[in-house]
């Protein structure tokens, strides 16, 4: 049973935290499976990036648990300033953190079960053992299971369509400067282009989609043209 362990830390540039999450994420997506353990070594301060962490979790049909590591923010400080620098967090970076963090909480479901570690107290070894290999997993819903395709033509229009997409996107920055917004044959919404952005990242950004299109499909295939420029937008923020 091969165990898999992955870290994330927070920075000063939110973009770039940003893509530590969703990087982070789709490593989760990808590892996580009925046969190995993943830990997930990260802050998850986010309470609606736990949720997605929990809806992929419910798709795969697999136990999981939250070990929720509870020191005060003046312990917190302590311990950070007495790191190397090089490995401190800034004043900033650390009071921002202290600010944004969403504590989990038992009743949601997505936080649950829930092992909190007090300081100098050993981990629940037992309990999480239990809740790893002897709870049964999550069930999945409507929004976490595949659902049948709704047309034989539903894949093909799905690729044709998002890089017809793409490509105009990347035709598009030729020409165009961050702030302006970008027509999309096919599109009443338009793209708002922040910033500008490679084929790779865009390419990225088409996998998850579709990934999501194919668990909701949709009767109306000329309707994907403004639902994948609605998650890029929301991608791209």
């Amino acid at each position: 049973m091969p165990l898999v362990v992955m870290c994330g830390y927070p920075c000063s540039d939110s973009q770039k935290e940003s893509n530590v999450r969703a990087s982070l994420k789709a490593e989760v997506e990808r590892k996580v499976n009925r046969d190995d353990i993943v830990i997930l070594d990260s802050l998850n301060y986010i309470k609606g990036y736990r949720y997605e962490l929990f809806c992929l979790i419910k798709h795969a049909q697999t136990p999981q648990c939250l070990v929720y590591c509870l020191t005060s923010d003046e312990q917190s400080s302590l311990w950070n300033t007495s790191r190397d620098a090089a490995d401190q967090y800034n004043q900033d970076i650390f009071d921002a953190l202290v600010q944004r963090f969403e504590a989990p909480d038992s009743r949601n479901r997505w936080d649950s079960p829930l092992f909190t570690i007090l300081k100098d107290e050993a981990l629940h070894f037992e309990a999480i053992s239990d809740a790893l290999f002897r709870r049964k997993a999550p069930p999945p819903n409507q929004s976490t299971q595949s659902q049948p395709l709704s047309s034989a033509n539903f894949l093909y229009e799905l690729d044709k369509i998002t890089q017809d997409v793409l490509m105009a996107i990347f035709n598009a920055q030729k020409t165009s400067v961050p702030g302006d917004l970008i027509s999309v044959p096919g599109a009443t919404e338009k793209i708002e282009l922040t910033r500008s952005i490679n084929m790779a990242e865009l390419r990225k950004f088409r996998r998850q989609f579709i990934s999501y299109t194919k668990m909701h499909p949709t009767e109306n295939t000329g309707q994907i043209y403004n639902m994948f420029v609605q998650y890029l937008n929301k991608s791209l923020q």
